[in-house]
């Protein structure tokens, strides 16, 4: 009798022990079975092609491979160049590839031994052994990126961009929007409408935003009352302030972050009697690129601060109200200054902007001005920028830097140039020092440009004509010889979508720059000086005054001449 043949199914039932084993468990086992075969073929081929092409082959199944190995090279690049580190312990790298001969497998280690100063290599494995590998990220936890501020998409700034053209389209667009985005809408609508200053205020009915913009405030939206709670929560957490003080000022900071450039904003939030006042100052570092030639000082006057500038010591000192421009003209003079061989220390409340190759150091309650610059003199340096001299004792030291080596830059708080020196006398500077250690004041305004897509030719009245007439006659001579009286011209913006109605796009400065000489010294050494004696003094020897800096740049087309006025005027 012919002896039975077994199925293969007979003998995966006897190995079981004869049990009886169902259909579809030994189908199963079967199919295990053949995977199990499969593997081993393709981990022997690997095997052997690794000998072939004379590197290290390693199968991965069931190697400990360490979150921090893998995580070296990225899911999405491990998929595209068929390669995973599995091996890392701060001395060695090891990668196992399907192709170890890959230029973008020998990119990646080199890469890597650059970056961690390791010794590297590189194994062939096989399919499975990557398959194994890339199923172990799914293991490591994913990080969530912390933001600092509200982060901003391009493709959320190309959306709102998109919306915005004028103040008008903000309110339409609120009036529209979930309370979620409308601070970040509010934002959005500043950046696009190149405002310096948010304010958010609440009143006994509603809610007003308001822009400032080229140093005008305007009205920009209103907003349901019902929603103050919300939307000043949520500024106070994006600031980083307390939410439930609402009784006492507080100030923050917040960030903007795009694909360009970081936008730094400082918060202050003023406790009213319908809520809180919110003022949002925007500082762009797009803002800080404003160069020494592009300030709008004029020939002579830039002639002679540039000649200043470039001395080794001495104070230059810029002056105006909060908003003139003052910081925006230091920084302009430190980026002409800054290079490799000087050394440049600032002390600033708050710091700006940042300065590439500059060392910049913000005061506090605990750190002042004086107690800053007393270190920074020790600092070896070159250039020192002051944020602001205060008090005595910041300008005493201020003074005695500047007479031993340093330039000193600096602002204070007068009106003009002319009131730079008793204002130091008045803190109780001491004259003789004082008169060698400054080298050059600089009074300055910010007026608004006159849009040029809409800039028409106007005629004044003969009573403003002839002020302007008056105040250009006392120009010095070789000014006024470029001037046509008999045919001036005037403009003004008459409003478009470009300016937003307003008339005005962007702004320039207008000066007043008086530079120490010895006549000027011995004014100050007299101690007994004031401003008009300065002015009368600068004037004889030919400085241009702020006004008629603006009226030339009215006679030149680029600002208009209310917007002179408004700004400056000579006494």
């Amino acid at each position: 009798m012919a002896q039975k043949v077994q199925s293969i199914e007979d003998l995966i039932a006897a190995s079981s022990g004869g049990d009886v084993i169902d259909d579809e468990s030994a189908q199963s086992k079967f199919q295990s079975k053949q995977k199990q075969i499969k593997i081993k073929e393709m981990e022997r081929k690997a095997e052997a092609e690794a000998a072939g092409l004379g590197v290290s082959y390693i199968d991965l199944f069931g190697f400990p491979i360490s979150p921090e190995a893998l995580s070296l090279i990225k899911e999405e690049n491990a998929k595209k160049i068929k390669a995973v580190c599995f091996f890392y312990d701060g001395k060695k790298i090891r990668l196992g590839a399907i192709a170890p001969q890959n230029k973008d497998v020998a990119d990646m280690l080199q890469k890597l031994c650059t970056e961690f100063y390791c010794d590297g290599e590189v194994y062939l494995i096989s399919q499975n052994s990557l398959d194994y590998a890339l199923e172990l990220y799914k293991a490591i936890p994913k990080v969530r990126k912390i933001s600092r501020g509200v982060e901003l998409t391009e493709a959320d700034l190309n959306k709102f961009s998109e919306k915005f053209s004028s103040f008008r389209d903000l309110q339409s667009e609120i009036d529209k929007a979930k309370v979620t985005d409308i601070v970040t809408m509010i934002m959005s609508a500043s950046i696009k409408l190149d405002s310096s200053d948010v304010h958010i205020e609440a009143e006994e009915e509603e809610i007003k935003v308001r822009f400032r913009v080229d140093g005008v405030l305007h009205d920009a939206a209103t907003v349901d009352k019902e929603l103050w709670k919300k939307i000043i929560s949520r500024l106070k957490v994006l600031a980083k302030v307390k939410i439930n003080i609402t009784d006492k000022p507080q100030d923050g900071r917040l960030s903007l972050i795009t694909a360009k450039e970081r936008i730094d904003i400082r918060a202050s939030f003023l406790p009213t009697n319908f809520g809180e006042s919110v003022v949002m100052r925007i500082l762009k570092s797009s803002s800080v690129g404003l160069g020494f030639e592009d300030l709008g000082i004029r020939d002579r006057a830039f002639q002679q601060l540039k000649k200043e500038v470039v001395r080794p010591n001495g104070m230059i000192i810029t002056t105006g109200p909060t908003g003139s421009g003052k910081t925006t003209t230091l920084y302009a003079i430190l980026k002409k200054l800054n290079s490799q061989e000087t050394k440049i220390i600032t002390i600033e409340d708050p710091i700006e902007y940042q300065l590439e190759g500059v060392n910049q150091s913000q005061i506090s309650e605990k750190y002042t001005f004086a107690q800053g610059l007393r270190s920074v003199v020790r600092q070896d340096p070159d250039i020192i920028m002051v944020g602001e001299i205060r008090d005595l004792e910041t300008a005493e030291i201020a003074i005695q830097a500047s007479l031993t080596g340093h330039l000193v830059l600096s602002t204070i708080h007068t009106n003009d140039a002319a009131g730079t020196v008793p204002r130091f006398l008045s803190m109780g500077a001491k004259p003789f020092l004082l008169a060698p250690a400054i080298n050059a004041m600089i009074g300055q305004r910010l007026v608004r440009k006159i849009c040029e897509n809409c800039k028409k030719e106007i005629k004044l009245e003969d009573e403003k004509r002839e002020k302007i007439l008056e105040i250009l006659k006392k120009l010095p001579k070789e000014e006024k010889e470029n001037i046509d009286f008999d045919n001036l011209k005037f403009y003004q913006g008459d409003g478009c979508d470009a300016c937003q109605g307003i008339g005005y796009k962007g702004r320039i400065g207008i000066y007043e720059i008086i530079v120490i000489d010895a006549q000027m010294e011995k004014l100050i050494l007299s101690g007994n000086i004031s401003e008009y004696d300065i002015r009368d003094a600068a004037a004889k020897k030919g400085t241009i005054s702020m006004t008629q800096d603006g009226l030339l740049k009215v006679i030149d087309g680029v600002t208009s001449v209310d917007e002179v006025f408004r700004m400056a005027e000579d006494k």
